[in-house]
């Protein structure tokens, strides 16, 4: 593990606001342990004009397993998709919002299994959800309290993909809003990896900081985020730009923050956002994950 340079960023993810509490906080469903025993996920990559379905609210039964990835460590509790086939297939880590990991963000693995990824939705919160800002926020501070216990949950999710026979090597991170964040600190304190995906997270805009990140950044942030300035995404990117890191990053107008991980809490006003942030992100993926196999 490299030693932890963003504490101060850290310290920022527990200013996360009210904005997320749009985000479903249900915990599993009475049925999910029956669920996350169904067949791995068959390779269905979307068509250029489809979102993938569980950010539209159409997702099916979980098709994935839970998985106790860290060693020793029985509380913490991941979800992994894999997708049907041999493989090697390239693997992601996905990183939930504030209020931990809820069937959405399983749903949202199993659709990486379906482009052909391995993916494990990592668990930060000791198998714990928030159904309040309050109980949210609560869960956060307690990552944020400990940071060297956070990159070391992401960096046994990495080794836990990697040690997998049916996975290349090539491993990204990404995730949303709190997880958005916690992917950019895990970018720069982390074991390696060869993709960071930032969904409207909290941001560094110090280059030298930043240098530590040793491959591209893609980013998807929202105008009307009240949270996340844009000035402070421009800033972001530009700090990018001065240490040298290729990003790929995109401020969507009039859409609001977590526009992309619900497109079906407002269809009108998100989908066209939604589709063209995830088009970028599967080039994103391909040049980055997926290349060298």
């Amino acid at each position: 593990m490299r030693p932890s340079r963003s504490l101060g960023f850290l310290a920022l993810s527990a200013l996360v606001f009210s904005a997320c509490a749009g985000g479903d906080a249900d915990a599993p469903s009475a049925d999910a342990s029956a669920a996350m025993t169904g067949p791995r996920v068959p390779v269905a990559p979307t068509a250029d004009d489809q979102l993938p379905s569980a950010i539209i609210g159409e997702a099916g039964p979980l098709m994935g397993l839970d998985v106790e990835y860290v060693d020793g460590d029985t509380a913490t509790v991941g979800y992994l998709a894999v997708p049907e086939g041999e493989g090697p297939f390239p693997a992601l880590v996905i990183i939930h919002e504030w209020n931990g990991l809820v069937d959405r963000v399983r749903q949202v693995a199993d659709n990486f299994a379906a482009e052909g990824y391995v993916t494990l939705a990592a668990d930060l919160y000791d198998g714990r959800t928030g159904s309040t800002s309050e109980e949210n926020v609560a869960l956060m501070t307690e990552v944020n309290e400990n940071p060297d216990r956070m990159i070391a949950n992401l960096n046994a999710a990495v080794a836990h993909l990697k040690s997998r026979d049916d996975v290349t090597g090539r491993v990204g991170a990404m995730g949303w809003c709190f997880g958005g964040g916690v992917a950019l600190s895990f970018g720069l304190d982390g074991d390696h990896h060869e993709a960071t995906a930032i969904f409207y997270g909290r941001l560094v805009d110090d280059p030298e900081q930043l240098a530590h990140i040793d491959h591209e950044v893609y980013g998807t942030f929202a105008e009307l985020d009240n949270g996340i300035p844009t000035a402070e995404v421009m800033a972001f990117e530009a700090a990018l730009r001065a240490a040298g890191i290729e990003n790929d990053i995109h401020i969507y107008d009039e859409v609001n923050h977590g526009f992309w991980l619900r497109v079906d809490g407002d269809p009108e006003a998100r989908t066209g956002a939604a589709l063209d942030a995830w088009q970028r992100l599967k080039a994103y993926l391909d040049r980055t994950v997926r290349d060298g196999m």
